[in-house]
């Protein structure tokens, strides 16, 4: 207001958007209007408004604020002058501490009008108990937010504040979300490269050499403000912005709350939910991404594959494990392309509990090759055979799976008791002094923490039973996803992806004196598929001539 020399008299003003509700009277010009006319009154000289809108009293990271306290520690600032005690902050321990030490230390006289408090005068007792009701008045307006967001939330309604980038809030009504198409082409086109077998960096580094502004770029120029920073190159993207797209169900046409929450009203920071945690509301908006594709790209992103030391990657990488340990085999690269090979991880990090388990690319890019092609030409050919075989194998399994979980279960039980009679005895001799207290404890909490374990994995199979269903395969998907294809002449990613889940290979056998290798191909939707050979055919055919013939001769019998 006046730049005069000499010590400044700080105004400070704040307004939370709580504060903002309860009416005028707390409105920055309200403030202003209160901090002006009394510094006139007063005589107070050199003023100078300090001013933070939209901010919450406990939290201290304030623009304004911090500005004012950059000019008390530099000595600049000698009065402090707030419309009310709270208007400083909600916070009581930060507000004891600044009232009792900073602005003691730094020689600077506090005022807040409308609660007769001036330092100059000495603190009345009753202030850390107004700081304490400020502290509680924050508490209890966080809670009723809280609460209505959580209403909010269960009634699927989005609780961000903007939509996610592919999407944009529709004007009439901001709750609901519509398709951006010019970011939605760019979202289609990352989920495309994630199937073509590209990492997010890869396909960071494409968006980035197309010169596709980032998200935060894109939002800028709709005007509308995502709080999140610019790059520091402009259309920079990043390997996380871009994983993070790939990751999201919103695309799907989902609502998903609660993802993230907050330890106290004093903590500025969100923390992420466990997945567990989220409440998905399923069909809410237009889609981006076909829900086949976005599964697939999971499935990818759940086998993440890193280029090895020469830069390269492999077709296969992340969908070969081992048949014995069950872990991902490693790409290997040699100056010879056609040497390239996977290895066993557990093999490769010194582990003696398995082998090599040593297939050369090139090989196994033969082998994949073939068989598909033979699946391919059995699907197209022998449908109806196919659709039979794949889901009496499917339910055989499955049936097979819930009598395993059925036999752990009562394993577990049966332990569980066992424990609980050697616990009872154990009691008993310490209290006969036959062992020491100290190993009665020891003991006693080995037996606990395997009976806690026990009744973890207990319920999750109960759990797990509980829900299960005799569900045949989705067979009709692999299906359209066949006579999409006429033929294939050479695998690429995209094509690996779309039919393949898994590769596991086995360890060689060379008891023949040659030497031979099993590799088993999962494909999505059906699992293994096992294509018969020419003899079998003609006697499936046998069989189905013969039944078709006795049926045709009772329903001759029948119309007699």
């Amino acid at each position: 207001m006046n730049k005069q020399s000499g010590p400044i008299t700080a105004l400070y003003c704040r307004l939370s958007q709580e504060d903002a509700r309860e009416g005028e009277s707390n409105s920055i010009a309200n403030q202003k209007a209160i901090l002006a006319k009394y510094a006139k009154e007063k005589g107070f000289r050199n003023t100078q408004f300090f001013i933070d809108d939209g901010f919450s009293g406990v939290v201290f990271d304030r623009p304004g604020f911090l500005s004012m306290m950059e000019g008390v520690k530099d000595g600049t600032i000698k009065t402090i002058i707030v419309k009310d005690h709270s208007r400083l902050g909600r916070n009581r321990l930060i507000i004891g501490t600044l009232l009792e030490e900073e602005f003691e230390r730094y020689g600077v006289r506090y005022i807040a009008i409308m609660d007769n408090i001036d330092s100059d005068k000495g603190l009345s007792d009753l202030v850390p108990m107004q700081d304490l009701f400020n502290e509680w008045h924050a508490k209890n307006t966080s809670q009723k937010v809280r609460s209505v967001k959580h209403a909010k939330g269960n009634a699927g309604i989005p609780m961000t504040s903007s939509a996610p980038y592919g999407y944009r809030k529709d004007l009439a009504d901001k709750r609901k979300w519509l398709v951006d198409e010019t970011a939605a082409a760019v979202v289609r086109k990352i989920f495309a490269l994630c199937m073509n077998g590209k990492g997010p960096t890869e396909i960071a580094r494409i968006l980035t050499a197309e010169k596709i502004p980032t998200p935060r770029e894109h939002f800028e120029s709709q005007g509308v403000n995502i709080g999140a920073r610019l790059p520091l190159l402009p259309g920079h993207w990043s390997g996380d912005a871009v994983a993070k797209i790939l990751e999201r169900p919103e695309y799907l046409g989902h609502t998903v709350n609660f993802r993230t929450y907050r330890k106290s009203f004093k903590l500025k920071k969100k923390l992420l939910n466990d997945p567990s945690e989220w409440k998905i509301f399923e069909n809410t908006h237009e889609p981006i991404v076909e829900t086949a594709v976005w599964e697939r790209v999971q499935e990818i992103r759940k086998g993440k594959r890193r280029p090895v030391r020469s830069g390269k990657t492999s077709l296969f990488s992340g969908l070969v494990y081992c048949a014995d340990c069950g872990q991902k085999l490693y790409f290997h690269t040699r100056a010879d392309e056609s040497q390239n090979s996977f290895n066993c991880s557990s093999y490769r990090n010194g582990s003696q509990n398995c082998t090599a388990h040593y297939i050369r690319e090139v090989t196994l890019f033969n082998l994949v090759l073939m068989h598909l092609r033979r699946v391919l030409a059995y699907v197209k050919q022998f449908e109806d055979i196919f659709v039979k075989t794949v889901c009496e194998k499917s339910a055989g399994e499955q049936a097979k799976a819930i009598a395993e979980k059925h036999k752990a279960v009562a394993l577990h039980q049966k332990r569980s008791s066992e424990l609980d009679l050697l616990f009872q005895r154990l009691y008993e001799d310490n209290v006969a002094s036959k062992i020491s207290d100290e190993r009665f404890l020891k003991m006693s909490a080995t037996y606990e923490a395997e009976q806690s374990h026990l009744k973890q994995e207990t319920e999750k199979l109960q759990a797990e039973l509980a829900t299960e269903k005799q569900t045949a395969v989705n067979t009709e998907r692999f299906l359209s996803l066949v006579k999409s294809y006429t033929e294939i002449d050479a695998l690429s990613p995209a094509i690996l992806h779309e039919f393949i889940e898994k590769i596991v290979v086995h360890a060689p056998d060379k008891s023949s004196g040659k030497r031979r290798q099993k590799i088993e191909i999962f494909y999505n939707s059906v699992g293994i598929i096992d294509v018969p050979d020419e003899d079998e055919m003609v006697e499936y055919f046998k069989q189905r001539k013969a039944r078709r013939t006795a049926e045709q001769a009772q329903q001759k019998i029948k119309t007699a």
